[in-house]
């Protein structure tokens, strides 16, 4: 353990462009050498129409991902963000912290430097309204550690992903705070439903639709763009681009609710992604069905976790 975390601190103070291009080859290494993480990807990538080029964009992203964290998570405590931060919608941000006591919740997908956005926000407006966000604690002890530590910064509270997080976060929200959740994440058994994503059933969490609705927060979708020779990055806000339906219009039926509000954030999402499918995790394990959990509808084809 000393001597990975003394190799992580290493590449913390490694130039960003150098931690890109080595990022690409450990990206294209893992996709040669895992057949299942290969067909995987380019199954998922294929829903979406994602082009030949655009899948190898998205290779090499993903290693520039796992690259470029130990920069962003050993970074010291209260020290900024060590590249260029540009941002694009800030005004939306911006319009949203004006209302008083109303809250905010970011949707930020598997894409770009997802770790970014919440950094970013919390040094930009987390002095005017802080920001609690959500993960899912890894299995590793040491990685889980460096997850507790390292995403704890001034004006950011992580919590994980369990009953006593969703309070925290629901809490935040009704203090007219934000809060950041990956809403392409699969949900634990029994807190999603199935929706479609890209056109094939995914299980879809449904705690960001009810945390909205429930504390009458604001929504919009955040993403950074890895910009190209290690220049930084690009904070994009816009508005979900299907807003949840208005609650005077909604069915009684409660699943039904949820299925709907699954299927516009998903939508939201797909929005999104079409923007820059370079960027895309599409390795991610997103249509995985959780043991326990009720398999799709026929044609939904989840597969086995």
């Amino acid at each position: 353990m000393p001597f990975v975390l003394w190799l992580l601190r290493g590449l913390a103070r490694c130039p960003l462009r150098f931690l890109h291009a080595a990022g690409a080859a450990l990206g294209w290494a893992a996709y040669a050498l895992s057949p299942s993480y290969r067909q995987r990807l380019k199954a998922n990538a294929a829903l979406a129409g994602a082009s030949a080029a655009e899948v190898r964009a998205a290779v090499a992203a993903a290693g520039q991902m796992s690259m470029e964290t130990p920069r962003l998570w050993l970074r010291p405590q209260g020290a900024p963000i060590a590249d260029p931060v540009y941002w694009q919608g800030a005004e939306l941000v911006e319009a949203s912290l004006a209302t008083a006591g109303r809250g905010l919740i970011l949707f930020a997908p598997h894409m770009g430097s997802f770790e970014i956005c919440g950094r970013a926000y919390a040094e930009r407006f987390g002095e005017r309204q802080p920001m609690t966000v959500l993960y899912r604690p890894a299995r590793q002890p040491l990685l889980r550690h460096l997850q507790e530590t390292s995403r704890a910064r001034p004006h950011m509270h992580p919590v994980p992903a369990t009953l006593a997080g969703v309070r925290q976060m629901m809490r935040a929200l009704k203090r007219g705070e934000t809060v950041g959740m990956l809403p392409d994440q699969v949900p634990p058994d029994g807190m999603g439903v199935w929706a479609p994503f890209f056109g094939r059933d995914a299980y879809t969490m449904t705690l960001a639709a009810k945390l909205a609705r429930q504390c009458e927060a604001d929504m919009l979708t955040i993403w950074a763009e890895r910009l190209p020779r290690g220049g930084g990055y690009t904070v994009r806000v816009q508005p979900l681009a299907v807003p949840l339906a208005d609650a005077r219009t909604l069915p009684a039926d409660a699943q039904a609710v949820a299925v709907a509000d699954a299927t516009a954030i998903n939508r939201s999402m797909e929005h999104v992604i079409r923007q820059a499918p370079s960027q895309y995790l599409w390795g991610y394990h997103r249509y995985k069905q959780p043991r326990q959990a009720p398999a799709p509808a026929a044609g939904g084809l989840a597969e086995e976790t």
